[in-house]
């Protein structure tokens, strides 16, 4: 082999450098991949009461690892030499459009998490052609929210309180605003034993203690927003100095039936949406009621622990009543891959919480951004790779849920001798 010095020419094509992005928020972003990566991100910039009322669910957080783990447990299954070069992933949705086949769901205490809270959330959302969901538990008014993204959709999310007057003066506020879903929660008749906010001492507004200001040493930007900006407070209810759980059940109804929901039912003018559904017999039980909707969640594995795992039961649902009501799936959602998957299964729609939330802590409505072109780009890539141009192409036949937990088989006799 004859050896030669190199020569410039040769190497000038092989060395290429980047212009260095000198906005470190960008620089940032631009790095984050996943949403796990967002969500490394957000962890190192926020206070640990905040990320870990974001990050963590219920006693031993089995529910929301499950859920993650049923979209790990899939194996797509794709067609090949399919003309992939223009895909599709828009939608129609309770009756508007969506770009895409996800929406932000709704989340409390959002402006704890990062100040521009749910503006950025409403904004974000509006620019990329997706629904933005309020929470009866976010803390910036009904009004503001839709004024931030007065181009977008937005639905409003609604718990049912002891006090049914102020439950439904909300309803009326977000009617009168242009609000056109209302999604109704069904899994709440008590806040869940949430430990890791116990044992951070969560409350509203946070408290400073001696632990929280020595977390927070590392983490200046997100004190400095907090403290220079309007106070914590829920934009709908009035102001409360307490811990999370304790307004939680204070607020929260158990004795909310049917009969109350198909009341609600009727004093709502657009569509009308549950959330929580957990079993087919419920589902069946409300789309007997009339509503133009139902969300399989397990509230983010944030009420009770070890329940059903949604994207589990969403092949019999959709199965059963696909053809009669729409269907949203929630709790678990952590990439693009995992929305074709729940699409290709019968979903009609799906809904981000976390996902939206890692976006927003890592760098306020820049982050969000991030978030959701991370999520769309993921979508994109999975349908080209699985041979299909437009979501209505997607089918069971392209997914397989692996068994992980499966049933033990019922009426076994487990008597001695």
């Amino acid at each position: 082999m004859n050896r030669r010095v190199p020569r410039v020419a040769d190497l000038a094509p092989l060395m290429q450098f980047k212009k260095p992005q000198l906005n470190a928020k960008r620089r940032r972003l631009e790095k984050a991949l996943t949403i796990e990566d967002l969500r490394t991100i957000a962890k190192r910039r926020t206070p640990k009461a905040a990320f870990d009322y974001t990050d963590g669910s219920a006693e031993a957080e089995l529910s929301i690892e499950r859920a993650r783990q049923s979209f790990r447990d899939i194996e797509f299954h794709p067609a090949i030499l399919r003309d992939v070069s223009t895909v599709d992933t828009s939608c129609q949705i309770l009756g508007g459009s969506s770009s895409m086949p996800f929406g932000i769901a709704p989340t409390g205490f959002t402006r704890m998490m990062q100040t521009e809270g749910e503006y950025a959330g409403s904004r974000a959302a509006a620019r990329a052609g997706i629904p933005f969901s309020l929470s009866t538990m976010g803390t910036a008014s009904i009004e503001d929210v839709r004024d931030a993204g007065p181009h977008g959709r937005t639905w409003f999310q609604l718990y049912m309180w002891k006090d049914r007057d102020k439950s439904m003066a909300l309803v009326e506020r977000a009617a009168a605003a242009g609000y056109d879903t209302l999604l109704v929660t069904v899994d709440v008749p008590v806040a869940g034993a949430r430990l890791r906010d116990k044992r951070n001492g969560m409350s509203i507004p946070p408290a400073l203690t001696p632990a929280t200001v020595l977390n927070a040493l590392p983490r200046p930007q997100w004190w400095f927003d907090f403290l220079t900006t309007e106070p914590l407070a829920f934009a709908s209810l009035d102001r409360w100095s307490g811990t999370v759980a304790e307004l939680l059940d204070t607020m929260f109804d158990p004795t909310v039936t049917f009969d109350d929901l198909a009341w609600i039912t009727s004093q709502w003018p657009g569509k009308l949406v549950v959330k929580g559904i957990q079993t087919l017999d419920d589902a069946r039980a409300v789309v007997d009621l009339g509503v133009d909707g139902i969300i399989l969640s397990n509230h983010g594995g944030r009420q009770l622990d070890r329940a059903p795992i949604p994207f589990h039961l969403l092949p019999e649902v959709a199965a059963e009543l696909g053809g009669r009501t729409e269907i949203i799936l929630d709790t678990g959602i952590m990439s693009g891959a995992d929305i074709v998957a729940a699409i290709a299964l019968g979903a009609d729609f799906t809904l981000v919480g976390r996902a939206y939330l890692y976006g927003l802590m890592a760098g306020g409505e820049a982050g969000v951004d991030r978030a959701i072109e991370i999520l769309s780009e993921e979508i994109t890539r999975t349908m080209r790779l699985l041979g299909v141009t437009s979501l209505d192409q997607l089918s069971p036949e392209h997914v397989t849920q692996l068994v992980r937990l499966a049933p033990r088989p019922a009426g076994i006799d487990r008597s001695r001798g």
